[in-house]
C-alpha cells in the first residue's frame, strides 16, 4: 500500500515508464493474480480501516497508486475531473479569492463563475503565461489554481516560479495537469499543495471512462479533500478505476507516440496556407517554447490551429475529416479535433477559428494526408 507521506512505496526508484506498468499489482504470492481484482462490494466487515464503501475500494486504491507514483504525493480519485476539480475548490472557505487563468478549461470556468455568482468566492481572472500577472493577483488570495498548458490556448506558466511565491504567502498551489501528466511534468516536485488530473483522458487513455484524481502532497488539505470525497458523494466505480489502472499501463508508450505526431503535425501545420497561426510549445517558434523546455520534459499531445476564413472554415474542415473524429475530449489512442467555439461556454479570448486538436497514435502520414485533405475542403 501506498506511504502517504511520500507518495512512494518500493517502486519508488523505478522510471516513471517502468512505474507505470508495475503499480498497483497485488502481492507476489503463489497463483496470486497479476492484475488486480474489481471489488464490488458496498459493505465490508466491521474493524477494518476502509468501514464503508463510500471510503474505500481495493479498485481505487490500485489506481491511486499508480497515480502517486507518477505525480510525487498521495492520491484521491473522484468520479470524473470535474468532481475532483469540485472537491479541491470545496474547502474553501466562503469569500476566498481564486487566482485561475482567464483562458481555462471551459467547466472549471463554469464552476468558478457559478461559485462567484453565488457569493462564495471571488475570482482573479489572469493571463498564466504573463508572470508579473500573476504574482500581481497573489496578494490576498487563497488559492493559485493553473492550468499549464492551458486548456485550448496552449499557453505555458513559469510553474516553478509562481507556485513558489503562492507558497512563499501560504496560498494554496494547485495546478491542472492533465495535459501533461506526471510523465511530462511534476508540479508536486515544484512546491504545488495539488496536481489534478481529469484521467479519462491520457491517463486513461481510451475514451471510455469518466474518472479524476487529486494529488495531494499537505497532508492537511487530503483530510479536507478525502472528507469532501467520503460526503459529498463523487466517488469513481470500482469497474471504471479498474478500466483507467488498465490504461496507466500504456501511457508511456501511448504518450511518446502521440507527442512525437504533435510535433511532426505542428511543424507541417505551421507552412500550411490554410492555417493562420498554429499554437504548440514544442515548436521552436512558440512564444511559449522556450519556458516550457525547462520544466518539461515533453510538450504534450495537443496543439491548436487558427483556420484561415473564420469559423465556418473552421467547422467545415472539422466536418470534413475522414480519420480523425470530430468530436469534444482528448488524450484517447484516436486523434479528435473541434473548434472549441461551438461551445457557447468557451473563454471569449479564445479565437474562434481556433480548432484543438488531440493527437493520438494513428500513423502520422495517414493524419496528415486528412488533415491536409480538410484543410483544403474548408478553404472552397
Amino acid at each position: 500500500m501506498m506511504n502517504e507521506k511520500n507518495g512512494k512505496n518500493e517502486l519508488g526508484d523505478l522510471h516513471p515508464d517502468s512505474q507505470v506498468v508495475a503499480a498497483g499489482r497485488p502481492a507476489r504470492t503463489p497463483d496470486a493474480p497479476l492484475n488486480p481484482p474489481i471489488e464490488l462490494s458496498s459493505t465490508f466487515h466491521a474493524g477494518g480501516e476502509v468501514g464503508y464503501g463510500r471510503f474505500g475500494n481495493e479498485s481505487w486504491f490500485a489506481l491511486e497508486e499508480a497515480i502517486s507514483l507518477l505525480e510525487g504525493a498521495p492520491t484521491l480519485t473522484f468520479a470524473s475531473g470535474m468532481a475532483a476539480i469540485n472537491a479541491a475548490l470545496s474547502i474553501l472557505p466562503r469569500g476566498s479569492v481564486v487566482i485561475a487563468s482567464k483562458n481555462g478549461y471551459t467547466g472549471a470556468m463554469k464552476v468558478l463563475r457559478t461559485l462567484e455568482e453565488s457569493g462564495a468566492i471571488a475570482v482573479r481572472y489572469v493571463d498564466v503565461s504573463n508572470t508579473d500577472e500573476v504574482l500581481a493577483a497573489l496578494p490576498g488570495s487563497a488559492m493559485l489554481w493553473v492550468e499549464s498548458p492551458t486548456n485550448p490556448a496552449l499557453e505555458v506558466a513559469d510553474l516553478p516560479l509562481i507556485i513558489a511565491e503562492a507558497k512563499r504567502a501560504q496560498i494554496i498551489a494547485a495546478v491542472d495537469n492533465t495535459f501533461s501528466t506526471g510523465l511530462i511534468q511534476k508540479p508536486i516536485e515544484m512546491g504545488a499543495d495539488i496536481s489534478m488530473n481529469s484521467v479519462t483522458k491520457f491517463i486513461a487513455g481510451h475514451s471510455d471512462v469518466l474518472i479524476g484524481s487529486l494529488s495531494i502532497s499537505n497532508a492537511e488539505i487530503f483530510n479536507k479533500i478525502s472528507d469532501a470525497r467520503k460526503f459529498g458523494g463523487a466517488i469513481p466505480g470500482p469497474f471504471e478505476a479498474w478500466l483507467a489502472l488498465r490504461g496507466v499501463r500504456t501511457l508511456s508508450v501511448r504518450l511518446e507516440r502521440a507527442q512525437a505526431n504533435a510535433m511532426e503535425l505542428a511543424t507541417r501545420l505551421s507552412k500550411h496556407p490554410a492555417v493562420e497561426r498554429v499554437r504548440y510549445p514544442g515548436l521552436a517558434s512558440d512564444p511559449h517554447h522556450e519556458r516550457a523546455a525547462k520544466f518539461m520534459k515533453g510538450f504534450g499531445a495537443v496543439l491548436s490551429i487558427e483556420v484561415k476564413g473564420g469559423a465556418a472554415a473552421a467547422d467545415k474542415a472539422c466536418e470534413s475529416s475522414k480519420l480523425i473524429t470530430y468530436a469534444t475530449s482528448l488524450g484517447g489512442v484516436e486523434s479528435l479535433w473541434e473548434r472549441r467555439h461551438r461551445w457557447g461556454s468557451e473563454s471569449p479570448t479564445i479565437p474562434i477559428n481556433l480548432v484543438r486538436i488531440s493527437v493520438g497514435i494513428e500513423n502520422i502520414d495517414d493524419l496528415w494526408a486528412d488533415i491536409n485533405q480538410a484543410l483544403s475542403v474548408s478553404q472552397r
